[in-house]
């Protein structure tokens, strides 16, 4: 049976609720039923409709990743093991891969939702816009001025 490659209302929100349950699209699309991801790219970019409901399950897909960062966080299950001689030790290997399975989250994170989650502080200028450059700056230092002594 061949990949599907025609915009189908069914399609599009079967892709659009893995991607917002956290799944990448390019392992939805390695299933046989789904399109190819380049079919997937190709119908953001064409159909509008879609367009707004895939970038809506990014964010979704966000929210997920959120709630997986905290997951691992508070999973200390394997952080600890017990040595041949009984004594109890840290397993440096599972809580550094747990460190990049939070840290890739986070990445992702920035770049899904940058407005909420970027670690970037973005100024806004003129209607609410960022600030392209910033031409001058200029400091001005004010020395208070001596009051006259009064004459008697």
């Amino acid at each position: 049976m061949a990949r599907p490659s025609i915009y189908s209302q069914e399609l599009a929100i079967e892709i659009c609720q893995q991607i917002a349950e956290g799944k990448s699209l390019r392992k939805i699309c390695e299933a046989e039923e789904m399109p190819n991801a380049s079919t997937v790219h190709a119908w953001v970019l064409t159909n509008e409709e879609f367009s707004k409901h895939y970038a809506r399950a990014r964010e979704m897909q966000a929210e997920h990743y959120l709630d997986e960062i905290i997951e691992i966080a508070d999973d200390g299950l394997n952080d600890t093991y017990q040595g041949e001689d009984g004594i109890e030790r840290t397993n440096g290997d599972v809580i550094q891969r747990s460190r990049l399975r939070v840290d890739t989250r986070k990445w992702v994170m920035s770049k899904l939702a940058p407005k909420k989650y970027s670690d970037k502080m973005q100024l806004s200028g003129p209607g609410e816009g960022p600030i392209e450059t910033i031409t001058q700056i200029q400091r001005t230092i004010v020395k208070a001025q001596k009051e006259p002594k009064a004459t008697s």
